[in-house]
């Protein structure tokens, strides 16, 4: 989308009267960005889970798992007990994408067993494996187990390591005896495996933030590609030949769905981010989404011309902290955050020529860098189609929900 009048125009009678700060959900963009995910999936032959924790509204996850039933086949969750959570929305088919060995996390899981729910969380060490056992043994359930292998690209005996910090279990060897201990402690079976390719999907290798790290990103991630695919192909060939079965193996984000989908060892892929596009994924050589998220702040005072100050916004994003982590002023166009100040808890000023048509009472829109994380700073979003607000959906936070 060209950032021009008309965006400010149409975002300004959204927002109407409505009490600032608001966050504005456009359903139409969301849709196109959904129709281009899903059609990339589906083209590929590969079901479509949907990251949660980049959403973090029900209304929104049940909205997207109608647009392709054909192709969205469940949720990706952050915890165990937002998975119980989500259960008792109507959803299933739920993956806990992080491991947890936490009491409430445990007695989740086994609720979500004897509700009768598809459900499964990752492990990638023995402890979880032996906890998840005790906590099944201990209801009378069984859990159902994926193993989260590392897909960070290594290489000189270990000393280069190319991704986040994620998972021990480093290669198929590890993968596959791991996996082996699921499906044979008493009250657990393996559901399969996950292997996030994070320096892939999550690394924008066209930053205005650092340019001169673009170069270096794009080698990252272009020796990523074939690193990750051998691995996931000999984790498929070493748990076939010890015979074992799995119903998902399950790999990808928004920021690596091309070459994601593109591999036959996946079964499913992962999108989050990509639906709403916040702006960090402006910055992907490889992609092209539309923003559909936004938030708007009413501006306080204007101190000297040129420059406004919002009420608010301090909405910074998780991360290795950087400029890349802050809001992006989206509308009116041209403004800029200041260095010295970045965007405050209280305040956010803004600059530029066009501040200077901005009056007290004004609103002024922004993107959050990161998709989820805006949902934490609101109870509800305002949804909009074409020029109307038809609905205003509640947040987890709205909902008193907590991720963690």
């Amino acid at each position: 989308m060209r950032r021009v009048d008309d965006v400010l125009s149409r975002l300004r009678r959204l927002a109407g009267d409505r009490p600032l700060p608001l966050a504005l959900l456009d359903l139409d963009a969301v849709d196109r960005n959904a129709r281009a995910i899903a059609a990339r999936a589906r083209r590929a032959n590969k079901t479509l889970r949907i990251a949660t924790k980049s959403l973090r509204v029900v209304g929104l996850a049940r909205h997207l798992l109608a647009t392709a039933p054909d192709v969205c086949r469940g949720l990706l969750a952050f915890t165990a007990r937002e998975a119980l959570s989500l259960h008792g929305e109507g959803f299933d088919d739920l993956l806990v994408a992080y491991p947890s060995v936490v009491p409430a996390d445990l007695a989740a899981l086994a609720d979500l067993a004897e509700r009768g729910a598809t459900a499964a969380i990752v492990v990638d060490d023995p402890r979880h494996v032996q906890a998840l056992s005790a906590a099944a043994r201990g209801r009378g359930v069984t859990l159902h187990a994926v193993v989260d292998v590392d897909m960070s690209y290594r290489a000189a005996a270990g000393r280069v390591h190319l991704g986040v910090e994620r998972s021990p279990v480093r290669d198929a060897a590890q993968a596959v005896a791991l996996a082996a201990r699921v499906a044979d402690a008493p009250g657990l079976s393996l559901d399969g495996f996950m292997g996030y390719e994070a320096q892939i999907a999550g690394l924008g290798d066209a930053s205005p933030f650092a340019p001169a790290l673009n170069l270096p990103k794009r080698a990252i991630r272009a020796i990523s590609r074939p690193f990750v695919r051998r691995l996931r192909a000999e984790i498929v060939e070493r748990a076939r030949a010890r015979g074992l079965a799995w119903r998902l193996f399950n790999g990808g984000g928004s920021g690596s769905l091309d070459s994601s989908c593109d591999d036959p060892s996946l079964t499913e892929v992962t999108a989050g981010s990509g639906f709403v596009d916040s702006h960090l994924f402006d910055h992907f050589s490889n992609i092209s989404f539309e923003p559909a998220l936004f938030f708007a702040l009413a501006v306080a005072r204007a101190p000297r011309p040129g420059v406004v100050t919002c009420a608010g916004g301090g909405y910074v994003a998780s991360g290795a902290a950087g400029p890349d982590r802050l809001p992006l002023p989206w509308a009116p166009r041209g403004l800029r955050l200041l260095p010295m100040e970045g965007a405050g808890e209280v305040q956010t000023p803004v600059a530029g020529d066009a501040a200077r048509a901005l009056a007290p009472g004004d609103p002024v829109f922004f993107r959050h860098a990161k998709a989820g994380e805006l949902a934490e700073r609101f109870e509800r979003y305002a949804v909009a189609r074409g020029d109307v607000v038809v609905d205003e959906w509640p947040t987890y936070r709205g909902q008193g929900w907590c991720l963690l």
